[in-house]
């Protein structure tokens, strides 16, 4: 998954100042009162040796929330019966944009027999289906306009449609930034965005200049930590131990409605890593 993020805040008199701050605390305290919810590509070389035995372990770590990455062919009801089981809400969930144009009306009907509120575009794909990547800006400005009208059809199912952003969406061309186009020219009606704070951060940005232009577009994010590896390349690590800084993120997130943790590399096992990301986000000062 790639790429994107939220934030920031003011003062004026010392009155003024003292309620802004209380303002703050009280938006601040929002976030860690919110359900933890993990993405599951998480633990994607988990779920198909034991798909019970795994969702049973993240609800023990403290997980009560999830979003699907695949559904490890399993019908709405079977996925469904197996969340409720372990004691876990599938909120949202991931379906590229290849697939939803494919198969649009099949992955609706199926996020809506399974309950979820939300369906999720992780990857874009090129106009011309020969193309490549990386897109250029006509491809993404088509993007868009796909968006726009899945989006359509997801909110007549009674959902919302989401873009989930990676670091790619923060490269300029001709001095336009892509991510940029697409707040732009998606309908917020039909579109909103989920950040991956992780990715925005790989891509040398930073989450809380988008949340705090504009924090109703940002309604899910994606909570990782990532650090540049000795070979010079960007890996997820634990919360707490890579960036982005998630206080400044997550008080700038004041539109935020659910957050999943992802992590995709790990250095202990997978499950006890996932554990600590949830004291982390437990014992976060916000």
């Amino acid at each position: 998954m790639n790429t994107i993020s939220r934030r920031s805040f003011m003062k004026t008199t010392a009155a003024a100042a003292a309620l802004a701050g209380a303002g703050i605390s009280k938006l601040a305290a929002k976030p860690l009162k919110m359900p933890i919810g993990l993405q599951l590509y998480s633990v994607r070389e988990l779920l198909p040796k034991d798909f019970d035995g795994t969702l049973a372990k993240l609800r023990a770590a403290g997980y009560t929330e999830v979003e699907a990455a695949g559904y490890y062919k399993r019908t709405p009801a079977e996925f469904r019966k197996a969340m409720d089981k372990a004691g876990l809400r599938c909120i949202s969930t991931h379906h590229s944009l290849a697939d939803l144009r494919a198969q649009g009306d099949e992955l609706i009907d199926y996020g809506h027999k399974l309950g979820v509120s939300y369906i999720v575009c992780p990857w874009p794909m090129p106009r011309d289906p020969a193309g490549t990547f990386p897109l250029k800006l006509d491809d993404w400005r088509w993007v868009a306009e796909e968006l726009n009208k899945i989006g359509e059809k997801v909110k007549a199912a009674g959902m919302s449609f989401g873009y989930h952003n990676h670091d790619m969406e923060f490269t300029p061309e001709g001095g336009v930034v892509i991510f940029d186009e697409l707040l732009r020219l998606t309908d917020p009606k039909l579109v909103c965005f989920e950040m991956d704070c992780g990715l925005v951060a790989m891509a040398g940005r930073n989450p809380v200049d988008y949340l705090s232009k504009m924090p109703e577009r940002f309604p899910l994010m994606h909570v990782k930590a990532v650090v540049k590896g000795a070979d010079g390349k960007f890996h997820d690590t634990n919360l707490g131990r890579g960036v982005p800084d998630y206080q400044p993120v997550l008080r700038a997130a004041t539109a935020l409605k659910h957050y999943f943790i992802e992590q995709e590399d790990f250095d202990m096992d997978p499950i006890e890593a996932l554990r600590l990301d949830v004291e982390y986000m437990r014992k976060l000062d916000v």
